[in-house]
């Protein structure tokens, strides 16, 4: 379920053929180490989805699991909404009566997830589609396109291969190792994680055996993993 991190071998996709590629990943919010700075273009030339995928060398089919996005909102219903991240990843979103509302660390309701606010989405996700656990209304923002460029996130582009570099602290870990989690830990982790490195999905939380996380990234050419502390500070990315 998890790419090895020596192995540089990742899984790709686009919005019509396959997804984003899982590959591995890390941040450092305290410690960036000086990986080439590289520009995130304002306008995605296409829009990649992200589907449930087997890694590079076998392993199984990840499932719908604990996870996020941020992003910009772009179209409302009266079931959910649309939003596109950094990196201009159209994302689905379905609300439930059970569905929690912040704006800012104030409670809201569905009411305050207009078209063009900034959210933070977290729940459910199985591909591109997110089913709402809670969805924070960040008063002011531009859904994450600041920290994506200042993280050198790379929006997919079919065909081009994810580059081997890490960010800050990556810890030595081996695929099918650690624990997939949910709830309040893994809400915290993936919220530090989309506030440092914002632009992919988030699509799982794995508990290592040290007790730090691993937040799988997904439909970016990178970085596809982000190692989260004990205490839900990003470390690193790769």
């Amino acid at each position: 379920m998890l790419s090895k991190k020596k192995g540089g071998l990742i899984v790709a996709a686009g919005l019509t053929s396959a997804l984003a590629g899982l590959a591995n990943a890390g941040t450092s919010a305290a410690a960036v180490s000086s990986s080439s700075a590289l520009s995130l273009s304002s306008t995605a030339t296409s829009s990649p989805t992200a589907t449930p995928s087997r890694p590079a060398g076998g392993g199984p089919v990840a499932g719908p699991s604990a996870g996020g996005a941020t992003g910009i909102v772009d179209t409302t219903s009266t079931s959910g909404f649309t939003f596109s991240t950094a990196t201009g990843v159209e994302v689905a979103v379905t609300e439930a009566s059970s569905t929690k509302y912040k704006k800012g660390t104030h409670r809201a309701s569905m009411r305050a997830v207009k078209e063009g606010a900034s959210v933070l989405v977290l729940g459910t996700v199985d591909s591109a589609t997110i089913t709402a656990t809670q969805v924070i209304v960040q008063p002011q923002g531009d859904g994450g396109v600041a920290a994506a460029e200042a993280a050198g996130v790379i929006p997919f582009k079919q065909g081009t291969p994810s580059p081997a570099k890490s960010v800050g602290q990556i810890p030595d870990y081996t695929e099918g190792v650690g624990t997939i989690v949910s709830g309040a830990a893994a809400d915290k982790a993936i919220k530090a994680a989309q506030a440092v490195v914002p632009g992919g999905i988030n699509d799982r939380v794995v508990k290592l055996s040290n007790g730090e996380y691993e937040v799988h990234n997904i439909s970016v050419n990178w970085p596809h993993h982000i190692f989260v502390s004990k205490n839900f500070k990003v470390l690193g990315y790769e």
